[in-house]
């Protein structure tokens, strides 16, 4: 019987930071020390406490530029209803963006006039190119 593969999305994005030496240095002591399991855990951990204390800043600005807040889907159905509407989305997301694989290009074309992501856009290489002058 052959083995299912699931078509698992990442629940997180990879960034890459530069350090002085310094600083990197006082962190491998408070992860040698314990405070914290590895470098990762810090920089999470500190990412995380300068976000909650900018919490009501962001929820201001989301608000302001109506965006919506976390992971939004858009499925072929949602843009095919968005077609037959005769209407035009213009995405606007902090969070993750995905588009479904099964989207074609002249779907997304015809229905997307705008994407602002602020975070991450998961999209197929076709779509992305078709829109290429439609992402911000």
């Amino acid at each position: 019987m052959p083995k299912k593969t699931r078509d698992k999305t990442p629940e997180s994005e990879k960034i890459t930071i530069n350090l002085g030496y310094v600083d990197l240095g006082r962190i491998d002591l408070l992860v040698q020390e314990g405070f914290y399991s590895n470098r990762s855990d810090f920089i999470r951990t500190a990412i995380r406490r300068q976000l909650d204390s900018h919490v009501d800043a962001v929820s201001k600005s989301i608000d302001r530029h109506t965006m919506e807040l976390g992971l939004r889907d858009y499925s072929r159905a949602d843009l095919e209803a968005v077609q037959d509407a005769g209407e035009l989305l213009h995405i606007k997301v902090v969070g993750l963006a995905r588009i479904a694989p099964d989207v074609s290009p002249e779907l997304a074309l015809a229905t997307i006039g705008s994407i602002s992501v602020l975070g991450s856009l998961q999209a197929s290489a076709a779509v992305r190119n078709a829109l290429a002058d439609r992402i911000r």
